[in-house]
């Protein structure tokens, strides 16, 4: 059934959609104006936009309709839990595993094996999505969070929007990397040549990666990686356009005969628990298949 809250406004120029998620701070405010354009969301018994300006004594009339049914089912998919609590789980991701389904492919993700351990992940306006608060590619492996309930998960999801994580990558690139320390600020949008690829664009969104040299291999370079931004493809998109792919990468790097996939490893990640506020960091160790190409080269 649909859940409805009513409530008058306390003060005036408050913004409406904001306002919203004030009152009802289960939803975010994507959420909030997805339901406020779906007309749901009404102030004295009108349709209203997300930028309404309210006044003292308005009434705002909000209709929560039910999450749509998911075609989402548990599956049996082994998960490597490095920390959980109340709140939210820390998975060890292996390569090879996409982190949602898409539309016409719904099985074996880390959704699925998600809901195998845990059949209550908080409802989203996405369906193929429940507790997710990021990604990592299909074919990179290492530490990701997932959210067990929607405050967490809204927690989570604004940490990141806030910039506040901490993201650290291991990536192996072709060639040596000068200088050992940098920072690569380039604008990132859809190639305008093939929309499935990204790009350095002109009209893209701002992108902001700082690098450090681990050390050099042969004529290959590892470093640790660590992304300000989060636009997609955005490692791999960054090192191609500066002239460093990444190794395995078939879309922006080279093709390697020591990798199958693209050396890509989330191996640091750094926020705050949503119950305390404690900032903390999990790890995870360079994976077997990763760790042998690096032997295989030097």
């Amino acid at each position: 059934m649909d859940k409805v809250h009513s409530f008058v406004a306390d003060r005036q120029e408050a913004r409406l959609d904001k306002y919203v998620v004030e009152k009802c701070p289960t939803l975010s405010r994507t959420y909030a104006q997805k339901l406020i354009g779906e007309g749901y969301i009404m102030v004295n018994d009108r349709v209203a936009k997300a930028g309404l300006k309210l006044n003292i004594g308005d009434r705002v009339n909000i209709v929560i309709p039910p999450a749509p049914p998911s075609p989402l089912l548990p599956e049996a998919i082994p998960l490597n839990i490095i920390y959980e609590d109340d709140d939210l789980l820390v998975i060890d991701k292996p390569a090879g595993l996409a982190v949602h389904p898409a539309p016409g492919h719904y099985t074996h993700t880390l959704v699925n094996a998600i809901l195998s351990h845990f059949p209550d992940l908080p409802d989203t306006s996405d369906s193929l999505r429940p507790g997710i608060v990021h990604r990592l590619d299909k074919d990179a492996s290492g530490v990701m969070l997932v959210a067990k309930n929607r405050s967490a998960q809204l927690n989570l999801i604004n940490q990141f929007k806030s910039r506040s994580v901490v993201k650290a990558y291991l990536v192996l690139v072709k060639g040596h990397l000068t200088p050992e320390l940098g920072v690569i600020e380039a604008p990132i949008g859809r190639d305008p040549r093939n929309r499935k690829r990204m790009a350095v664009v002109t009209e893209g969104r701002e992108a902001r990666t700082q690098y450090n040299v681990v050390k050099y291999i042969g004529d290959y370079t590892l470093l640790e990686v660590r992304p300000e931004t989060g636009r997609t493809h955005q490692i791999r998109v960054h090192l191609s356009a500066i002239g460093y792919p990444v190794v395995g990468d078939p879309v922006y790097g080279v093709k390697s005969a020591y990798l199958s996939r693209q050396f890509l490893h989330a191996s640091r990640l750094g926020f705050q628990l949503s119950s305390t506020g404690e900032y903390v960091e999990f790890t995870s160790d360079l994976p077997s298949d990763l760790a042998q190409a690096l032997k295989d080269i030097a």
